[in-house]
């Protein structure tokens, strides 16, 4: 019997896929059929694939072509599967014609020309694009732009800044400005927002009224009303409204947490993180940049209460905040410490833009403790740490735009399906927000 093997993701399988698949078929007697893991298509920079890896399995099945399927999961598999398999051909599509010929020391390989006019990448761009409006005043603007370069059916569109300072070249083109708010909301499909907080509620609303999709850089207002309001309004329209927190999406941060909830460290009894960042900025002087510079608990704090709400929950028991302004109106902190207790674990945060620290993430469990080097909000790398050393286990994942670009994806998802693929739960959300409200009021703070 001879056995034929071939892989793809197999994404919106089409006619193209099945008449492959059909071809590979006829090379042999028995064919298997190798479907990529969600995990292994995003470790190859894949991320615009639409369907689950059992939506793609099942849909692969459906065909009654395959013989065998098995599932793709890392990098040189094909020569395992081969050996194991005992696979006397390797096909693929004619597109990748030399890129597996070392795989001849171990089977035949044979190159199927692909079927002209279809694949599943053209039927993914024949989607309505989605026009991403930009607005504020941050270099995150530029990485905005650039990574939704990577996501299908998104395109960076205009933008309006009060200062132009922080925007590439490509940004501050004539033909990307706004002129206006309105201008703006006229020519986008959906916002990416990060002016100043203070102005996060009336712009949001206004685009929401708009019917326009809006993802917000967290905090998405400063007052847990106002959240509420947001929410309804975009419930009611029909529209999208999601934070913008880019550490949840990276890889590695989400594997980290898993590992924490499934116990790995035993019962989780401390979250210690720190962010912090140097700014060049003297609010007392500069009243201009006033207008739109955040201030360290907006910038930091959304990412610094991220692994406490998501690992320790949103109901704690008692909360502290000590803080040092930079002015006298105290409107800039140049430090801020918070500290949660809960029924059974403690929490604290480190933020500062005027204060430098290692941003370190720290888990302390009962058997063990995670440990995520600075900056641990960008990470591709952690260990989980025991008290004997042997025992110890690092992992490694890798990260691609800071996490922005699987943001921009997910947020691209939840618009044209209409579900919700944030990976910012909507109670952590709010109570980011009551949090910082909490500060704005004074309330459980001491300033020192």
């Amino acid at each position: 019997m001879v056995k034929v093997i071939t892989y793809g993701t197999y994404d919106l399988l089409h006619y193209g896929h099945i008449r492959l698949l059909e071809r590979a078929k006829a090379l042999g007697d028995y064919l298997i059929v190798g479907v990529t893991s969600d995990t292994f298509d995003r470790e190859r920079g894949k991320i615009n694939v639409q369907q689950s890896l059992m939506e793609r399995v099942e849909a692969v099945r459906a065909t009654g072509i395959a013989d065998e399927i098995i599932i793709e999961e890392y990098e040189g598999q094909k020569i395992d599967d081969i050996k194991r398999l005992d696979v006397d051909i390797f096909t693929v599509g004619s597109d990748w014609r030399g890129k597996f010929d070392y795989l001849n020391a171990y089977c035949k390989v044979v190159y199927l020309d692909r079927t002209q006019g279809v694949s599943s990448t053209e039927i993914r761009s024949e989607q309505q694009v989605v026009r991403l409006g930009l607005i504020g005043e941050s270099p995150i603007l530029n990485k905005i732009e650039r990574e939704s370069q990577f996501v299908n059916g998104l395109e960076a569109g205009k933008v309006f800044s009060l200062n132009d300072q922080y925007l590439s070249e490509n940004l501050q083109a004539a033909e990307k400005q706004a002129a206006s708010f309105q201008e703006l909301l006229d020519e986008s499909d959906a916002l990416y927002v990060i002016s100043a907080p203070s102005k996060h509620y009336a712009q949001i609303k206004e685009a929401l009224e708009a019917g326009k999709h809006v993802l917000c850089e967290s905090p998405i207002t400063l007052q847990p009303q106002q959240w509420k309001e947001l929410k309804k309004i975009a419930k009611d329209k029909k529209v999208v409204l999601m934070d913008s927190i880019k550490t949840a999406y990276s890889v590695a941060y989400y594997r980290l947490l898993l590992l924490a909830k499934g116990g790995i460290i035993g019962d989780i009894m401390s979250v210690d993180a720190t962010c912090t960042s140097l700014v060049d900025f003297d609010p007392t002087q500069d009243s201009q940049k006033s207008l739109y510079e955040w201030n360290s608990i907006c910038a930091w704090g959304p990412t610094a209460l991220l692994p406490i709400f998501q690992l320790l929950g949103t109901e704690y028991s008692s909360k502290q905040i000590a803080t040092h302004f930079l002015d006298e109106a105290k409107r800039y902190d140049a430090f801020t410490k918070i500290s949660f207790l809960y029924p059974h674990a403690v929490a604290s945060l480190k933020v500062g833009q005027g204060v430098k620290s290692e941003g370190e993430l720290i888990i302390s469990g009962t058997k063990g403790y995670i440990y995520v080097p600075a900056p641990w909000w960008k990470t591709d790398y952690f260990e989980v740490r025991y008290e004997n050393p042997q025992n110890n286990k690092r992992y490694f994942y890798q990260l691609d735009g800071e996490g922005l670009r699987y943001m921009l994806l997910s947020f691209l998802k939840a618009i044209r399906t209409g579900k919700d693929f944030s990976y910012v739960s909507d109670d952590i959300s709010e109570e980011i927000v009551k949090t910082i409200a909490n500060f704005e009021a004074r309330k459980d703070m001491v300033i020192i």
